[in-house]
């Protein structure tokens, strides 16, 4: 199995500034809101939901936030790979390494719900092959398993 190897993973301070600095290379702004929603997600420790971002910032802010601002704002971080959505929960996760650009494997756990994310480059390679074979583009593969995660196996 071919797995990809980031140079650089990021967390705390140093994944926001990594955000910033991504942010700003691709020529977008990075705003106090942009920077709050940011911050919001990278704190969560699973998949947020747009409302449970705006939620976060609301609170860290003192004012309501919609969550359609919330929703533009990682629409944007998912162009410029800040983040990554997992479709099949409707929520987000930080990208830990924004200045690397692959697809996505994530692992779900239906009883607890915790998202890992893996990187294999064969499994994603096999996937954009099998969409080429059949006249398809696939732009930005994500591969989505779900099961039971090795806590809630041994619980």
């Amino acid at each position: 199995m071919a797995h990809h190897h980031h140079h650089e993973s990021h967390e705390g301070p140093s994944l926001v500034s990594a955000a910033r600095d991504t942010m700003e290379r691709s020529g977008e702004q990075w705003t106090q809101m942009r920077s709050a929603v940011f911050e919001a997600l990278a704190s969560f420790d699973r998949p947020a939901s747009a409302y449970d971002i705006a939620e976060k910032v609301s609170q860290t802010q003192g004012r309501r936030v919609a969550a359609n601002s919330v929703y533009r704002i990682l629409d944007l971080f998912v162009g410029a790979n800040l983040a990554r959505r997992v479709e099949s929960a409707n929520a987000y996760v930080a990208n830990d390494h924004p200045d690397c650009l692959h697809d996505c494997i994530f692992l779900i756990c239906d009883r607890c719900g915790q998202t890992t994310h893996i990187d294999d480059d064969s499994l994603a390679g096999g996937v954009r092959e099998a969409a080429k074979q059949k006249g398809f583009s696939a732009l930005r593969p994500v591969i989505e398993v779900r099961g039971t995660c090795e806590d809630c196996k041994t619980a």
